[in-house]
């Protein structure tokens, strides 16, 4: 039986990996949980999977749950320190790493450091810090497995192939409710228009980034330090219908793929039993009633995230850092009607020409530039 802990239990890919765990609960013991506010969503986790600690973010939260889960006995932490507690929790064989944005970092590295291996799904880590991650988890032996439908795809394609080369990597992207638009279609769009996606359920900062195709420029980025590929080894192929999840072409011209219904426990399922497979429930891909597959380039005139990211990775060092933290601040003010639509990609791009450069920075450097994004956004857009 393998021990699990989850960072963000509560948000969509924490949910979505306790529903696999409770289909297979002969294969599996949750022995950990942290999540941010939610604390009556956490309080109902306790009591059905009686994990051995959890953490939440605030204090105040935590006192709260602590007094309604006296029953329980079970540790309730909070803060940073909590979430690495959670991270390093001794009975744990696995961390799935499911919140959103750059906190994930230490609590990942610490992970790592305790020789716990990770099932991925926290983009930002391996955005920000993964030449300081992929080094550290290959002195420590540990395997760090991914859980985006996309790098799941990539990664189960490379199956079987060790040792071949890999011409280039197929990154799919839906293209998000506003693929075809142009700048003009966007500068009315609202919050509620953002966050319509036409398939995945996700949560509202990662739904906002894949209308932005932001998401796909983290995930570009990701995939370079997840599958060692150059920059320009990994192409974005717009694919509406979401049934290819990415593919790798070798040298010799053969594409490897791997198809299915957009369900993210597929994925989930996969990092936990990896290398096996078992049974999921649910809808099963039917070829014959599919009518078209259609595939198109990126429009990243109007879509300018993806180029951003792109620029990002290939200026290297602490920009890709910079690159994230104006894309977390900017989605925030927008999903709290701050800015416009159009203001997030400006941003980024903004804060990417203005912050200082450092060529190899370590965490602390990685965390002070994150700050500093911040101010230098709060200080351009006036919003101090």
């Amino acid at each position: 039986m393998k021990k699990i802990a989850i960072l963000g239990s509560t948000g969509s890919i924490g949910t979505q990996t306790l529903s696999v765990v409770l289909e297979h609960q002969e294969d599996f013991t949750v022995v950990a949980l942290a999540c941010g506010r939610n604390i009556h969503l956490m309080e109902k986790q306790m009591r059905r999977f009686h994990p051995k600690l959890v953490s939440v973010w605030s204090e105040e939260d935590a006192k709260e749950l602590r007094i309604s889960t006296a029953d329980l006995n079970i540790p309730v932490l909070s803060g940073m320190e909590g979430l690495i507690a959670v991270a390093v929790c001794e009975e744990s064989e696995l961390l799935v790493t499911a919140i959103v944005g750059m906190m994930g970092i230490r609590p990942t590295i610490a992970a790592i450091q305790a020789k716990k291996n990770i099932a991925l799904a926290n983009k930002e880590t391996l955005v920000t810090a993964g030449h300081l991650i992929i080094p550290m988890a290959a002195e420590n032996g540990v395997s760090i497995l991914p859980v985006d439908s996309e790098h799941s795809a990539i990664f189960q394609s490379l199956q079987g192939n060790e040792g071949n080369i890999v011409h280039k990597i197929l990154l799919t992207a839906s293209g998000g409710p506003f693929r075809g638009k142009k700048r003009k279609d966007l500068e009315k769009i609202r919050v509620e228009d953002a966050l319509n996606h036409p398939n995945w359920s996700m949560g509202n900062k990662v739904t906002i980034d894949s209308s932005t195709l932001v998401n796909k420029g983290l995930e570009v980025m990701e995939a370079k330090w997840l599958f060692h590929v150059k920059p320009e080894q990994i192409e974005v192929v717009v694919h509406p219908q979401s049934i290819i999840h990415s593919a790798v072409e070798y040298e010799d011209g053969a594409v490897i793929a791997q198809l299915g219904t957009p369900d993210m426990r597929l994925p989930i399922q996969y990092a936990l039993y990896y290398p096996k497979r078992k049974h999921l429930s649910g809808k099963r891909l039917d070829l014959c009633a599919l009518h078209d597959l259609t595939f198109e380039k990126p429009d990243t005139d109007t879509f300018r995230g993806l180029a951003l990211a792109y620029e990002a990775m290939n200026r290297g060092g602490n920009i890709p850092t910079v690159f994230n933290a104006a894309n977390e601040k900017a989605v925030a003010l927008f999903l709290n009607h701050q800015i416009s639509y159009l203001e997030i990609t400006e941003m980024i791009g903004a804060a990417m020409d203005n912050c200082r450069f450092i060529r190899n920075p370590n965490l602390d450097e990685i965390l002070e530039t994150e700050q500093e994004t911040y101010e230098f956004i709060e200080n351009r857009w006036k919003l101090v």
